[in-house]
């Protein structure tokens, strides 16, 4: 399980792209990978990963077919930047909403508002999962647990503060870029719930 609040950016040093597989090579700080072993489950860009190998600060990754399809992991390229997140443990503060690195779709950059001390970023996401998406609720992009602020029938935005547009990877998006979305699933249970019950058009706000 993951909180949702990203640890830093690591940087891709290569990509081996094969039939069906893709082994990413990611160099981290070097005050990150303490402690890490084969096996571990770090979350990059909201993904959910399991370090394979580790050479000194690189740890390295795969990710199937079907992960490349569903995220935006297939379209990275040397010299890139990631969001990460190690996994958490027994007893971590809880600083934004578990996660499971599951990543359900992906969102398009529709527009970027920056403003003198903050920055806003309005996503626009398949129809499919507006349903899930209200405001003030939580969602995880590119694995930042993040607040909701409007929502429209295609689309909705997120205002972001000087230190998570420090720490993650937001100030490098343009619009057009493509991000991973993970819906909060306690949202997601009560939205399916209610449409199981035959109230499937619940209020927005």
């Amino acid at each position: 399980m993951f909180t949702g609040i990203i640890q830093g950016q690591a940087h891709v040093t290569a990509v081996d792209q094969r039939p069906g597989l893709s082994t990413i090579v990611l160099e981290f700080p070097a005050d990150r990978v303490q402690g890490v072993e084969i096996g571990a489950s770090i979350s990059i860009n909201g993904t959910c990963l399991t370090v394979t190998r580790q050479q000194g600060n690189q740890l390295y990754f795969d990710a199937m077919q079907e992960t490349l399809r569903l995220t935006t992991l297939g379209d990275l390229k040397t010299n890139d930047s990631v969001n990460f997140e190690r996994a958490a443990r027994v007893g971590d503060e809880i600083g934004g909403h578990l996660l499971s690195g599951h990543v359900h779709t992906t969102a398009t950059v529709e527009r970027i508002e920056p403003s003198e001390n903050n920055l806003t970023l309005v996503f626009r996401v398949p129809q499919a999962w507006m349903k899930y998406i209200f405001a003030k609720g939580y969602i995880a992009i590119e694995g930042a647990s993040l607040t909701i602020g409007t929502v429209t029938e295609d689309t909705f935005n997120v205002h972001l503060i000087p230190e998570t547009l420090r720490v993650t990877t937001f100030t490098q998006l343009a619009e057009g870029d493509r991000v991973n979305i993970e819906i909060d699933s306690q949202t997601q249970t009560i939205v399916d719930t209610l449409a199981r019950m035959g109230f499937d058009n619940p209020p927005r706000q």
